[in-house]
């Protein structure tokens, strides 16, 4: 062996290493996710705004107030959400004392049961419910100050969001210059590649996840007036709300939806048609609304999907389990792009054969017909 001659690097030690980096990234994200989970909102939502700035400073608006604009107009949007579900919540407190009523019916029904298939009396069951009201209000404190904590949190991060997103449309020029330049010569048009592709993704996972919003608290709130349920369009709205979440929201969303109908209704037929009618509403998003409408814009196949929802979930909270799917998403274009990580693309990827995306199809004949084809038509003209 040659001095000049490399040893391969062993397999144990590119594994070691990948998991020491993966082990790295993920306590990285657990002990800053109060920094990153809004910075990396704000990121989906100046991609979401993209084309609005775009459009604006097209007509000679300028930067500034192009970008403030399109921040306005998001500001209106989830503000009107917000309001509106807000004025739902308002009516919702002021029937608690029915509320009340109806669940101490549903209590007592419940207590006769538990005694007449447990031979558990109902003095017992109270003895019982004492005791764990008793350590709930011991323990009242700590839930308190979390409860502060997260609150305080929370208004951060809605502060900071409109901020961060105003400065990454703002710089958006500059940031993309940097990233060409980290890895500029040979891998710069890969980057380019990357960052097209990776914008045109979110943008249509974003814009397919509103649509689909949309299209479920329409189903939902038609099925619960048909029902007769009550505070139908509010439990309809929620219900599309959570399903933004991908997989496990529409269950949280249904035992809510069931819990809220069980506190407002004594009949029991109500509660079966709300899970009816919210199964219905989940088979069909599952295979004729989301395939056609977000699935086709993010290439990740289902078990991907889930384990990455949980792991997100477990290292940031909710907003970890939102921000899972795009982030594997560009994950899975970089690692299309780069010869070593091409298995862990296909491990991504939804696609029985080895198959890419339509985007990445489409930018590869744009390639193709800026590059080749001159290049022929100049051979052509020059032997003509």
């Amino acid at each position: 062996m040659t001095e000049t001659e490399v040893r391969p690097v062993p397999f144990y030690k590119k594994l070691g290493f990948t998991l020491l980096s993966l082990s790295l990234i993920c306590l990285a994200i657990y002990l800053g996710k109060n920094i990153i989970a809004p910075f990396a909102f704000a990121i989906l939502l100046a991609i979401l705004l993209l084309p609005i700035t775009n459009f604006l400073e097209k007509i000679h608006v300028p930067k500034v107030m192009a970008s403030l604009i399109a921040i306005f107009a998001a500001i209106v949007f989830i503000s009107a959400i917000v309001y509106f579900l807000s004025s739902q919540v308002s009516g919702f407190v002021q029937d608690i004392p029915s509320i009340k009523s109806h669940l101490s019916d549903h209590f007592a029904t419940v207590q006769k049961w538990v005694y007449q298939k447990f031979n558990f009396t109902v003095k017992e069951q109270t003895s019982m419910i004492a005791t764990a009201k008793d350590k709930i209000q011991n323990s009242g404190s700590d839930v308190i100050g979390q409860t502060f904590i997260s609150v305080t949190e929370a208004l951060l991060a809605i502060v900071l969001l409109p901020v961060y997103t105003f400065l990454i449309l703002y710089y958006r020029n500059m940031i993309r210059k940097f990233l060409i330049a980290l890895f500029k010569g040979e891998h710069e048009n890969k980057v380019k590649e990357v960052l097209q592709e990776s914008r045109a993704i979110v943008q249509g996972y974003m814009m397919g996840l509103i649509i689909e919003m949309v299209i479920v608290a329409t189903i939902n709130a038609v099925g619960f007036f048909i029902l007769g349920i009550q505070y139908a369009i509010f439990l309809a709205v929620l219900a599309a709300i959570l399903n933004m979440i991908p997989y496990i929201g529409m269950l949280i969303a249904s035992v809510f939806c069931m819990l809220i109908t069980l506190s407002t209704s004594n009949n029991i037929s109500d509660i079966i048609g709300v899970v009816v009618i919210l199964t219905l509403v989940q088979f069909i998003d599952n295979n004729i609304i989301m395939p056609k409408v977000v699935s086709s814009k993010v290439k990740i196949n289902a078990l991907i999907s889930i384990l990455g929802v949980l792991i997100g979930g477990a290292l940031a909270g909710i907003s970890g389990m939102f921000l899972s799917i795009p982030t594997i998403a560009i994950l899975k274009v970089i690692f299309d792009r780069v010869e070593h990580l091409n298995p862990w693309g296909i491990l991504l990827g939804d696609e029985t054969g080895i198959k890419k995306s339509r985007i990445y199809t489409k930018l590869e004949r744009m390639k193709f017909k800026n590059g080749p084809e001159k290049k022929i038509t100049v051979q052509q003209n020059q032997t003509g």
